[in-house]
């Protein structure tokens, strides 16, 4: 997955993200549903995220960022723990 494709990646949650309180407040769906899905969005935006990083840090060292995979929602969710 090259940049452009995880950054497009973020952008489609960002908009489900937006969606999702639009219906909310729509009275569309329960505020249970939203929270349940917002959880499972920022966890995937998390991991984007995660990943861009690391395919800039290892293109700033020199680095191939296509051997940069994304790692799991618990690693990325807690890895300072």
């Amino acid at each position: 997955m090259d940049d452009k494709t995880v950054l497009g990646r973020i952008s489609e949650l960002v908009d489900e993200e937006h969606t999702l309180r639009r219906q909310l407040s729509a009275g569309e769906i329960s505020s249970d549903d939203e929270h349940t899905r917002l959880k499972e969005l920022e966890e995937s935006l998390d991991q984007c995220w995660d990943l861009l990083r690391r395919r800039r840090a290892a293109r700033d060292v020199g680095n191939d960022p296509d051997a940069e995979q994304a790692r799991s929602v618990d690693e990325v969710e807690h890895y300072l723990n």
